[in-house]
């Protein structure tokens, strides 16, 4: 779902749209689908959030990693903007030490100094690789990570319902003036029909990320996301005809290589400490 809610994007911004109408259409669907899967009528007491400011805060991130990333696709292939935005687990490590005390060893911080080479092996700095698309890449990933981390800080207060609703309904209040400025509506039925997909791709994929959540624990589902760089390649391929070029591919393996060791050994240590996930743990992992 979210391989089809980046080619999409690409798909409108590089058609000629705006970014921030593009963002606007994708969260105010995202709104409405929600409010319609977890029936809002049924149980409104659900949606009702425990501090307004710290939602407001965390879709301030989500917005900021949605609308980085729709700018970044502008110009960048899409397996360049995954690629990236995989950099993310090493940046939750690293900044989960000082914002929620959750320290890393020193196996864990010489996996994100590897991960940070992956990107930079992506961009190319100083290589004439570099461009304006990365920037928007990075600010994505880093807005992303911390859009995660406020999900860990709030979720054993929060409900799911409130976090995922919450998410879309401030991004599109807060883009809804922009929309005379930047709006261009499509001229074909096709665009009309991917503008809407981008709610459907965007609300529809959180949604099956919750049932996934109650079905499996976070450990055994955290190497999945992995496999969207195989989407992103395919998609790219058959809609853009592009193919990523080798130092994306190499960058792309180091960062999964490091990711995927932050995994395992969070695992390790967990299960050397004989500690299994705690309700609590799991609880959170729903919210994700």
């Amino acid at each position: 779902m979210f391989s089809f809610l980046d080619t999409s994007a690409k798909h409108l911004v590089t058609s000629g749209m705006a970014a921030p109408f593009v963002t606007w259409v994708r969260f105010a669907v995202h709104a409405l689908i929600v409010l319609v899967l977890f029936k809002a009528w049924e149980r409104p007491e659900r949606l009702v959030p425990q501090s307004l400011w710290l939602q407001i805060l965390r879709a301030v991130f989500m917005f900021g990693s949605t609308i980085f990333n729709f700018l970044a696709l502008q110009t960048l292939q899409l397996a360049e903007t995954v690629s990236i935005n995989f950099a993310s687990p090493m940046v939750i490590t690293a900044l989960a030490g000082p914002l929620l005390g959750e320290w890393a060893g020193w196996r864990r911080w010489l996996a994100v100094f590897v991960g940070f080479i992956g990107v930079l092996v992506i961009t190319r700095p100083g290589f004439g690789g570099f461009d304006m698309g990365h920037i928007f890449s990075l600010c994505a990933m880093l807005s992303s990570s911390l859009y995660t981390i406020m999900t860990r800080l709030m979720g054993r207060r929060e409900t799911a319902e409130s976090l995922i609703l919450y998410s879309a309904v401030v991004p599109a209040l807060f883009m809804l003036p922009a929309v005379p400025l930047a709006g261009s509506l499509p001229a074909h039925l096709y665009d009309w029909l991917v503008l809407f997909g981008l709610g459907v791709f965007g609300g529809f994929g959180h949604w099956l990320l919750i049932k996934a959540y109650q079905r499996a624990s976070a450990t055994a589902l955290a190497p999945y996301p992995y496999l969207q760089m195989v989407w992103m390649i395919i998609l790219g391929w058959l809609v853009f005809d592009q193919l990523p070029d080798r130092w994306t591919l190499a960058g792309a393996a180091i960062i999964v290589a490091s990711g995927l060791y932050i995994i395992h050994r969070e695992h390790t240590l967990r299960v050397r400490n004989r500690a299994a996930p705690s309700a609590e743990t799991e609880e959170l992992a729903k919210k994700l």
